[in-house]
């Protein structure tokens, strides 16, 4: 099963190269998407990382283009991160490009199995956001500051 999954990651992010941003730094760009205004701090934590390697990774992705740098409405010494318009670009301009590789081996499927990966997909979904769930209950949550 896991190797089976394996193949299924390799055509949606390996088929697609996500040059000229490395792997860490499309981390850092998909978790700024759902985040807008994340801290360094709360985002070294999300990347169990720490913040002077967080902080050189936004170096890279801010001379790049797709990040943004504020300071804080409250403390200017707070370092607050948004996507830019070229960051958003980019992230449009992959998922374009992966779904076309995953269309494409889609299409050499038969349409019975096609319905049973996506029944299989949904309950997976299902369990991890369920997982999600609980481990966030259990853990009292991630730093805010």
């Amino acid at each position: 099963m896991t190797s089976t999954a394996g193949e299924l990651l390799e055509v949606l992010w390996g088929r697609a190269s996500t040059a000229p941003a490395s792997t860490s730094q499309l981390r850092v760009l998909l978790i700024l998407e759902h985040h807008e205004g994340i801290n360094l701090r709360t985002l070294a934590y999300s990347l169990a990382s720490t913040p002077p390697s967080t902080s050189r990774l936004c170096d890279r992705l801010e001379a790049a283009g797709f990040v943004d740098r504020v300071a804080g409405p409250t403390d200017r010494r707070e370092v607050r991160l948004h996507l830019s318009r070229q960051g958003r670009a980019f992230l449009d301009d992959l998922r374009i490009r992966r779904e076309r590789e995953l269309q494409h081996v889609l299409t050499l499927m038969p349409a019975a199995k096609r319905a049973a990966l996506l029944e299989g997909l949904e309950a997976f979904c299902s369990a991890a956001a369920s997982q999600i769930h609980d481990d966030a209950e259990g853990s009292g949550g991630s730093p805010t500051a």
